[in-house]
């Protein structure tokens, strides 16, 4: 059997050394993930809430242009007020709730009822206890 040899004044990790520089790194991972995650969830909420401000006054807009509402989200894109329709932070897609204007605000000739306010499709609950889709 061969036998290493160690050179003067080399000296290995102790398994004890070994264990402690383990838990702390599983501590400090320990602590930042839930950090991370909370970063994340209040960044897609700044994101929801830019688009529904960016949505909402983009629908009065047109609604004040046009003089009447438009009938779905597809109308400010076809109108050149977005480019595209935003996604959704929570649910990955361009799926947002409409609210159908109940009076005509405008004119009261108008018989086209069109759409209102934008909400979340999401049934997820924010960090602060409300549901997105009542934002």
């Amino acid at each position: 059997m061969a036998r290493f040899k160690m050179r003067p004044g080399s000296r290995g990790f102790t398994l004890i050394e070994l264990m402690i520089v383990i838990s702390i790194m599983l501590i400090l991972i320990a602590v930042s993930v839930p950090a991370y995650n909370r970063s994340i969830i209040h960044a897609r909420e700044a994101v929801l809430k830019q688009d529904l401000f960016q949505l909402r006054s983009l629908i009065s807009q047109y609604t004040l242009d046009k003089q009447k509402a438009p009938e779905s989200l597809d109308d400010l894109v076809s109108a050149g007020y977005l480019k595209q329709i935003p996604k959704d932070p929570f649910t990955g897609a361009s799926d947002w709730t409409t609210e159908q204007e109940e009076d005509t605000i405008l004119d009261p000739s108008q018989t086209e009822t069109g759409i209102d306010d934008v909400h979340s499709a999401s049934n997820a609950t924010s960090s602060d206890g409300s549901a997105y889709s009542s934002w």
